[in-house]
């Protein structure tokens, strides 16, 4: 039996909240090398804004410039290194944007094949046949320590810690993302987002506003507004892709 042909087509959207004075978030993609990311940068100033939009342009580049025939796995997590080693190299040449960094979390694909890279606590969850799953671990001190049974998940919600991260890019020498391999199948619906989304809306409500047949744009619009109007406490970036 032929393997049906997939293909991809994308939206994003980006709002500073009602809380925030500017958006350190940032995303891009490229439907035509298959690339999505979206990054929530982090930092006093503007550090947090450069650092974000510094791994963007860099992920971007270096995927879109890959050299053919190399596992895109591979290519991603190189690419994860040299970004994180130029964001934070350029933390180091200037003080005041000293202890920058950003949460990462992509989705590269080939045809069926589709993989997730995560850095940090922004998300990627996939909507099949109306029904979402987490496909990422955040990496974040409240989350591990549900991981490990030792705080509950409304524990976690009330932590003073909730805003710990234990990974991102550009504030150590050195990082290892987490890759997660799946299989597209048409129909497929994949969100990738900032906590300003998450800490807002829970799985079930996101679920419900994105099990509704409206263009991506629209779709993005109705996720940004219901976490505004739940408080939009953080910037809120959500990037969708459809996969048909």
């Amino acid at each position: 039996m032929a393997t049906a042909v997939v293909n991809y087509t994308a939206a994003a959207i980006s709002d500073r909240g009602r809380k925030r004075a500017s958006n350190e978030d940032a995303f891009g993609y490229s439907v035509e090398h298959g690339v999505y990311f979206v990054c929530d940068g982090m930092g006093g100033a503007a550090a947090g804004e450069i650092a974000s939009s510094l791994a963007i342009d860099e992920m971007l580049r270096l995927l879109a410039e890959r050299t053919p025939g190399k596992p895109l796995p591979t290519v991603a997590e190189q690419a994860v290194i040299a970004t994180n080693e130029a964001i934070f190299s350029r933390s180091q040449r200037n003080y005041r944007l000293s202890g920058m960094g950003t949460t990462l979390v992509g989705l590269l694909v080939e045809e069926r094949n589709a993989w997730v890279v995560n850095v940090g606590d922004s998300r990627c969850y996939r909507l099949r046949n109306g029904h979402i799953e987490q496909i990422t671990l955040d990496h974040s001190l409240v989350e591990e320590q549900v991981r490990l049974g030792r705080m509950t998940c409304s524990e976690a919600l009330r932590s003073p810690l909730r805003n710990v991260i234990t990974r991102a890019l550009g504030t150590q020498s050195h990082v290892t993302p987490d890759i997660f391999e799946l299989e597209a199948e048409p129909g497929d619906l994949f969100l990738l987002c900032s906590d300003g989304l998450t800490r807002e809306l829970s799985d079930p409500l996101i679920e419900s506003l994105l099990s509704v047949d409206l263009p991506l744009d629209d779709m993005c619009t109705r996720l940004v507004n219901a976490a505004n109007k739940a408080g939009g406490h953080d910037n809120i970036t959500c990037l969708l892709v459809r996969a048909s």
